[in-house]
Order: C-alpha cells, then sequence, then structure tokens
C-alpha cells in the first residue's frame, strides 16, 4: 500500500470522530484567580482563568442566548461583567470595582484582566476577597485565588456560599 492509499484510510477512519472532542467536552468546575502588585505601574492587577465551556455555560444559565467565547468580544465581555458581579475584592477595608482591562484565548481558558489602583505607601496592602464565579451555575465549583506572583503564591480554595478571606499582598 502506497504512503498516500495509508494516509487517505487513515483519514476515513479518522473523520467519524473529528466532533467526538466538541461532544465529549464538559464543565471543569475549576476557576483560577490570581492577584498581583505590579510595581511599575502601580496597579492591583487581577487576572481570572475560566475555562471557555464553563463561561458558555455561565451565560446561558443567566439567559444569554448562545454565547460564543471564542468569536465575540460581546460575549467575552458579558461574561467579565457576570466575573465582576461574582468576584468581591476589599483593599485596606475599602470595597472597590475594578476596571475591565480586557479578555483573551489561551488554549481552552478565558482570560479575564482587571485592575486596580494600590494604595500608596506600606510594605503590604490588605485584600479580602471572595471568589463565587460560578458557583451559581454548578455546587460543586472549586474557585482557586492566588496572592502575589511568582513561584510562592498564598492560595485560597471558595466553594459555594463560602465567607471572605483576608491575605497581605507585599509590596
Amino acid at each position: 500500500m502506497t504512503l498516500r492509499r495509508l494516509l487517505l484510510a487513515l483519514a476515513l477512519v479518522l473523520a467519524p470522530l473529528a466532533g467526538v472532542t466538541t461532544a465529549l467536552a464538559h464543565q471543569q468546575k475549576i476557576a483560577i484567580s490570581t492577584i498581583s502588585l505590579n510595581p511599575r505601574t502601580g496597579m492591583i492587577e487581577i487576572v481570572h482563568q475560566v475555562p471557555v465551556h464553563d463561561a458558555e455555560h455561565a451565560l446561558t444559565a443567566q439567559g444569554i442566548k448562545n454565547p460564543e467565547i471564542i468569536g465575540s468580544a460581546k460575549s467575552r465581555e458579558q461574561f467579565a461583567a457576570y466575573v465582576t458581579r461574582r468576584f468581591l475584592l476589599e483593599v485596606d477595608g475599602t470595597r472597590v470595582q475594578p476596571a475591565y482591562v480586557g479578555s483573551e484565548i489561551t488554549g481552552g481558558s478565558l482570560w479575564v484582566y482587571q485592575e486596580v489602583p494600590a494604595p500608596a505607601g506600606g510594605a503590604s496592602v490588605m485584600l479580602r476577597f471572595n471568589s463565587q464565579i460560578l458557583t451559581d451555575v454548578w455546587a460543586r465549583q472549586e474557585n482557586r485565588v492566588n496572592i502575589g506572583g511568582g513561584t510562592r503564591p498564598e492560595t485560597f480554595i471558595f466553594k459555594a456560599g463560602e465567607p471572605p478571606r483576608e491575605a497581605a499582598l507585599t509590596r
């Protein structure tokens, strides 16, 4: 059998499997948020990583018809607005509303970027936070919040209905 015929036969065998990955896609039920300080800009940066499939389910649960996170900036912005409502952040005792900076798709994840000015002075900033992203969609949702960047962030795990936690963000 020639190489061409072998490749054609292989393509015919694999063709029916092409849609299987979409059919088998399932919710990951985990979101990861990272809060870090950017010393160059003086901003506290918040980055949320959510599986695209989960983000689309959240929008559908809110009544948005046919959300398309990958192909629609509007869907990504709708999800970013949802994240803002489901993620509590207080800086030095004051509730803040981080500004939406943007979003992008990498692999199977939607990344939502936000920032808020860091208060001046001091060796650290006291944070109070709670991630309830997707906990209104799935009771078994688990959210991780990493405080600080680099290789040694402090990680907090949230499930539905859990109270906020506190941690210092070192400058």
